[in-house]
């Protein structure tokens, strides 16, 4: 027998929680499976074919999506269309719900005897509580990342595994890798390391890159000993090569340009695991430095009109993974108006040289990581447990 899926991903991070679906499919199906619709490459190295390239998804915030909503609403037709041409045993969406449920929004009304399963279910605790109703008129099952967002879409009437978060279960830089990657530096052993993660998007680049080269200025003046290491995203790597004109002290850019998938990956998880601290914009890279056991602060900004728009509707205090998950307030951030080079620069450098401060976000990491699945089964394999069990 033959099990058909048509899966759609529109980002980085979606491609790698996409691909570890697919291979978890694979291992404990038992079934012959054929894979259609949209990712990256590596869900196309698992088998898929791919309907448009992704990148063609990859936009940011409001502003973004508004400028290219009548591109986008033709590849939504484009899907919707190609999920009735093949006839799939289900339909898999994973994140950029503002692409994805419209797809599948579409393809209910056609087939709504389809199972639909989203992967990753949307923010309604931190904003837009209602969103989680309106996808449940055309979706059926979703997958978790986080432990405490099942009741949420199940209130709605959606079945909801928490199947944990990939980031909790992926390796780490040994000891060996990270005193090499400072040995590759130059630095003394009292020298700071200091990561820069402006983000992996261009309006991200755009927007953070001229306020992390402010506020780390202060810092290298006050320690010129320090070193800056940033490493880019592919898709904006040319970019924030541009951007780094005018940063202070000596930066490090590592560009995966022209080095394979695992060279790069390997370059960054010695980075993370070498640092001393890290300037990070908010995201799910709060997650990745809390499994390199990295202390950081987070920053971030967009335009006025996605600013606006999301502090009338925020309903928590912080948006840092790291604090939701461990149920602390123990990483800094500066968000929106409070994006601001001065305070984020004296925030740096407390963590630098504040023991209790680094100790206090070393638990509160320890905690993320536990409640995220770390020393438990594979994401993937849960996740595909969950879809099998689902369809």
């Amino acid at each position: 027998m033959t099990l058909t899926l048509f899966l759609i991903a529109g980002e980085p991070s979606g491609d790698k929680l996409g691909a570890a679906l697919m291979a978890g499919l694979k291992a404990v199906s038992g079934e012959d499976i054929i894979f259609h619709g949209i990712g990256g490459p590596l869900m196309q190295a698992e088998g898929l074919t791919p309907l448009f390239p992704m990148e063609e998804l990859s936009v940011m915030g409001l502003a973004a999506i508004l400028a290219n909503y009548r591109r986008l609403l033709g590849r939504v037709e484009d899907a919707a269309r190609a999920v009735q041409d093949i006839g799939p045993d289900a339909l898999i969406t994973i994140d950029i719900p503002e692409y994805s449920l419209r797809v599948a929004g579409k393809v209910k009304a056609a087939m709504p005897h389809l199972p639909t399963v989203h992967y990753v279910a949307p923010t309604v605790w931190a904003w837009r509580a209602r969103r989680a109703r309106k996808m449940a008129k055309s979706i059926d099952h979703v997958l978790a990342l986080f432990p405490f967002e099942p009741p949420y879409m199940q209130a709605e009437g959606m079945g909801c595994d928490f199947v944990g978060h990939p980031i909790a279960t992926e390796p780490q830089a040994g000891e060996a890798d990270r005193a090499a990657f400072r040995a590759g530096l130059g630095l003394m052993p009292d020298h700071p390391l200091i990561l820069a993660l402006p983000g992996s998007r261009r309006g991200e680049v755009e927007k953070l890159m001229p306020i992390f080269g402010e506020a780390l200025r202060p810092v290298i003046a006050a320690r010129p000993d320090a070193a800056i290491v940033l490493p880019a995203a592919p898709a904006v790597a040319a970019l924030v090569a541009d951007k780094l004109a005018g940063w202070p002290g000596q930066v490090h850019l590592l560009d995966p340009r022209g080095k394979t998938h695992d060279q790069a990956l390997a370059e960054k998880r010695a980075a993370f695991g070498a640092a001393d601290v890290a300037l990070a914009a908010s995201g799910t890279v709060s997650l990745e430095l809390a499994a390199a056991e990295t202390p950081m602060v987070i920053a971030y900004d967009t335009n006025w009109l996605s600013r606006a728009v999301i502090a009338s509707m925020l309903k928590v205090d912080t948006v840092t993974l790291v604090n939701l998950v461990s149920d602390t307030r123990a990483v800094p951030e500066f968000i929106g108006d409070n994006c601001r080079p001065d305070r984020i620069g004296r925030a740096l450098l407390s963590l630098i040289g504040d023991g209790d401060a680094r100790l206090a976000q070393l638990d509160a990491m320890a905690v993320t990581m536990m409640r995220l699945g770390r020393g438990g089964e594979a994401p993937g394999l849960r996740a595909a447990r969950s879809v099998l069990a689902a369809i």
